[in-house]
């Protein structure tokens, strides 16, 4: 695993905009963040390091699938909403394979959620399709540059090497051009 990926958490919107655009990076970033926090979980609640990886994975999957398919609403931070989701698949496991006595059902859900956060989540996932659409807008090269710089945390050098610039400044003007397209799209949106 390399130093990058490994010292950088990845925040919510570069995730969910990572998912969207299909970033590899993004993803490994999301894995390697969180990890840690399910392996803890799995391994003090009956299980092991393979269980761990196996409900992570299913809890990645069930994230990217719901971005992809658009109904997706973030009523929390994304880490507890990876290890909300976690906790409920391996406790869903732990019942069917009766190493947990209870019923799931004993437990309260561990994510409340509030009617006015909820509307508050709602209007970012709006805002977060009208991103990806202004995005989409924008053009190249700025949509590439928008997307290198944001999402995948390359440097104004690596961008100004990219394409050509003949430095890291020029770069740097051509990325606040790029943005401030970006957000005249975003705000021309209904």
């Amino acid at each position: 695993m390399n130093k990058e990926l490994k010292d950088s958490t990845p925040t919510d919107s570069e995730v969910i905009l990572g998912i969207l655009n299909n970033s590899e990076t993004a993803l490994k970033k999301l894995y390697v963040a969180y990890f840690p926090m399910i392996l803890q979980l799995i391994v003090n609640n009956s299980g092991d390091e393979d269980d761990a990886k196996d409900i992570y994975q299913e809890a990645i999957i069930v994230l990217y699938n719901k971005v992809k398919a658009g109904d997706f609403e973030l009523s929390s931070k994304l880490k507890t909403y990876i290890y909300s989701v976690c906790r409920r698949l391996w406790l869903k496991r732990l019942n069917q394979i009766n190493r947990y006595g209870g019923d799931i059902k004993d437990f309260q859900e561990f994510l409340p959620v509030e009617e006015d956060e909820s509307e508050r989540h709602a209007d970012r996932d709006i805002q977060f399709k009208k991103m990806e659409s202004a995005l989409q807008l924008l053009g190249e090269p700025c949509k590439t540059i928008m997307e290198d710089f944001y999402i995948h945390n390359r440097s104004m050098q690596e961008i100004c090497e990219r394409f050509g610039y003949t430095n890291a400044d020029n770069a740097k003007t051509q990325k606040y051009k790029c943005l401030q397209r970006l957000k005249k799209l975003f705000f021309q949106q209904q």
